[in-house]
């Protein structure tokens, strides 16, 4: 998780549809805690993408050293 207990915060707003927002407020739901996560979630996913992205880009290859280091290894 990205979170940790001793993260410095930033303030921010972002707009939220009014049935959402009342939806949320009726249910006890905390949109401030809801909004970290998803904004967690969100990062952790796109960080994902542009991991898979960048191994697209330059797929690895093998090298031939561990074949050798492998059967050192095994004498």
């Amino acid at each position: 998780m990205l979170a940790s207990t001793s993260m410095a915060t930033t303030r921010t707003t972002f707009t939220l549809d009014d049935t959402l927002a009342e939806q949320a407020r009726r249910l006890g739901v905390n949109v401030s805690a809801a909004a970290r996560d998803g904004v967690a979630a969100a990062v952790r996913a796109a960080l994902a993408r542009a991991d898979r992205e960048a191994y697209l880009r330059t797929p690895e290859t093998v090298d031939p050293f561990w074949d050798e280091a492998r059967a050192w290894g095994d004498q």
